[in-house]
């Protein structure tokens, strides 16, 4: 059966991938309130996003005009060093010519042919990847690992997460401050435990601060700590990877690496691994704790972090005992350069 639910947009995910890539400015081809939301809070995260703001004649006669136009005006106003122009289902419907038109700019620019119609938005991540490396942008290395990992975290989310079934109720998860106190007990009774952030891109500014509430709290405690902050992807990806460490490191904690932000998807065994080698009482999982196979966390405490309420009633299928959702952490993390206090490191921090 389809989702009867709400999922993401690929016209959403190519403007994110444009800024993964360090777009400047990128150009919504289609009406003016398409991906309004998205579109305002990655301004916050310091592009710019414009849009052709078609209407019912451009529907009608084309648009082409009008996204020469702003491409012109982009150029003179805020000076870009790279642009992107994004399709919407409009573009794609009256079958606009998004490459001809980067002839009106001088600034190194891509052409998304992108819609809202396919079943997975990572096809926005694709195709917005695609073009970057036909523009010289990523490597055709850097494009075959991204299709990979991309293909890693659709599967995760097909087996594990959001997308395992047609409607998932969302839910708030757990009381914060009940789990903390549970994890604070652990923690101080010389229970061993490890701490594990595998968070997805930006939001690992908010997840890195759980890690660093608890060895705030229990700083000698035998606890493990991994995070997925190794220095590998987009150019944004590494130099988040860079400040959330810098970060850790200045509160105290040199966590072990594994993998990178982007890797989230496809690190589940290799995490899984260290939990078994490691054998520790209790887990925190921080960011996407679902991307572990239940398999390597039967028999432990878990306490996982997730920031999406409809993973609450996957996780808890897994056997997970304490699941949390940090609630708004996506538009708490946009634009951010330093790590952010989370809700849970704030009731954490509260109890000592």
């Amino acid at each position: 059966m389809d989702y009867i639910q709400p999922r993401p947009s690929s016209i959403v995910a190519a403007l994110y991938t444009a800024r993964d890539l360090k777009v400047d400015v990128a150009i919504l081809h289609g009406p003016s309130g398409c991906s309004f939301k998205h579109a305002r809070l990655l301004e916050e995260d310091g592009m710019r996003v414009l849009t052709t703001s078609l209407a019912d004649n451009e529907f009608i006669f084309g648009g082409q005009e009008a996204l020469e136009r702003v491409l012109i005006h982009a150029e003179k106003t805020f000076h870009p060093k790279r642009m992107a122009v994004i399709g919407t289902c409009v573009s794609m419907i009256i079958g606009e010519d998004l490459q001809s038109a980067l002839h009106a700019t001088t600034v190194p620019s891509i052409a998304v042919d992108v819609h809202a119609g396919f079943k997975e938005n990572i096809e926005g991540v694709i195709l917005t990847l695609v073009a970057a490396a036909e523009a010289g942008w990523i490597s055709a290395e850097e494009l075959a690992r991204q299709r990979r990992l991309l293909a890693a975290a659709n599967e995760v989310e097909r087996l594990r997460g959001a997308a395992s079934r047609s409607y998932i109720e969302p839910e708030r998860g757990d009381l914060k401050h009940t789990a903390a106190q549970r994890l604070l007990e652990l923690a101080t009774s010389g229970a061993r435990g490890m701490a594990i952030m595998n968070a997805k891109k930006e939001t690992a500014y908010m997840f890195a601060d759980e890690l660093l509430a608890l060895h705030e709290v229990a700083p000698d405690a035998p606890i493990r700590y991994l995070a997925n902050l190794e220095q590998r992807g987009l150019p944004k990806v590494r130099l988040d990877a860079e400040r959330i460490l810098q970060g850790l490191e200045a509160g105290g904690l040199t966590p072990e690496l594994v993998g990178a932000l982007d890797e989230y998807g496809a690190l589940g065994d290799q995490i899984g691994e260290e939990i078994e080698r490691t054998n520790p009482d209790f887990v925190l999982l921080v960011g996407v704790p679902h991307a572990v196979p239940a398999r390597y966390t039967e028999g432990r405490e878990v306490f996982s972090i997730t920031n999406g309420p409809r993973q609450v009633a996957p996780l808890r299928e897994l056997g997970h005992q304490h699941v949390l959702v940090e609630v708004d952490l996506h538009p708490k993390t946009l634009g951010v350069r330093s790590i952010v206090e989370s809700e849970f490191g704030a009731v954490l921090r509260s109890l000592v």
